[in-house]
């Protein structure tokens, strides 16, 4: 369950073992939260690549899976049952073995806190799916994460744009060199801190006023259309109807990435152990240690060849 990085690997190694995989995701389309959040960010920490951005990466994982594997895109898994020695998902699926591969769960993002009509809503943005549809504009951009900045600065490439950070703290959360980065450019303002305090159109604009903390001081600010940045809202609870124990909204495992229920395994984000750290990366390495126990597991007589490199 779950087609973002880590599952789409996972996928990929369970048919390097000859296994049968069916791929589960609540979104329409693979590639979970890099892709969808931070799609044209550059990752770091992949390892064989100094640098590569989510788009790029989730393009490679998935070359191989469109023949490996069956994708049940745009579902939620509700129903789990372990009948006998194997689960029924949604009382038409058949497995032998599952594997959580969620991440933070399904997410929502955190609304613009103002109220809004359907002509604002529709200049009002949580993702930035097309950077080159906000060309030629000035664009706000509220909040103070990694995502927020991430999108100021790709946005801020576009020709013929300025963009206007603007976070309620004059600290950020995200990466210190990303602000600087931001607030060296020509085209970007950083306005710090304010928080947004009303909304409409005027003169075909969004109309805001910003309230400056700590004052009663209210300036207002016009955008062709804004990009909202606050977080999102993530939720792995629906494991806890099957059993599977949660610890702080991720799932506990063992060395072999094994729940309390055998024959379920939890990877990348969503599994929690001491000492784990939230790395893409370390997900892979899951993932192959899940694919090996279950394959164990089901061919014990059989003598396992681990890796592809092995003589």
């Amino acid at each position: 369950m779950g087609a973002g990085p880590v599952g789409l690997f996972c996928a990929n190694f369970a048919h390097l073992h000859g296994l049968k995989t069916v791929v589960f995701d609540s979104l329409a389309e693979v590639g979970g939260q890099p892709k969808l959040l931070y799609p044209f960010k550059k990752i770091l920490d992949i390892p064989a690549f100094s640098s590569i951005s989510a788009c790029e990466l989730i393009e490679k994982l998935q070359t191989e899976d469109k023949q490996n594997a069956t994708f049940i895109l745009n579902h939620p898994v509700v129903d789990l049952k372990k009948i006998d020695r194997k689960f029924i998902i949604d009382n038409n699926f058949s497995v032998k073995s599952v594997i959580i591969a969620t991440g933070t769960g399904s997410f929502t993002p955190k609304k613009f806190p103002l109220k809004m009509d359907d002509e604002i809503e529709k200049r009002v943005h949580y993702y930035v799916r097309d950077p080159q549809k906000f060309k030629n504009q000035k664009i706000g951009v509220f909040g103070g994460g990694d995502s927020a900045l991430d999108w100021a600065a790709e946005l801020a490439d576009q020709p013929g744009t300025k963009i206007n950070l603007i976070h309620r703290r004059n600290e950020f959360r995200g990466l210190e060199s990303s602000v600087q980065k931001l607030k060296s450019l020509k085209n970007v303002e950083v306005q710090t801190p304010y928080l947004p305090k009303s909304i409409q159109i005027r003169d075909n604009l969004l109309n805001i006023g910003l309230k400056e903390m700590g004052t009663s001081n209210i300036i207002h600010e016009r955008f062709d259309q804004i990009i909202v940045g606050y977080g999102f809202r993530a939720n792995n609870q629906f494991v806890k109807k099957w059993g599977v124990n949660l610890n702080n909204n991720q799932i506990e495992v063992s060395r072999s990435m094994e729940t309390n229920i055998p024959g379920i395994y939890a990877i990348g984000d969503v599994s929690t152990y001491p000492g784990r750290v939230p790395l893409i990366g370390l997900g892979f390495g899951e993932a192959q240690i899940a694919i090996t126990t279950i394959m164990r597991a089901l061919f014990p007589e059989k003598t396992l060849t681990i890796h592809s490199t092995s003589i």
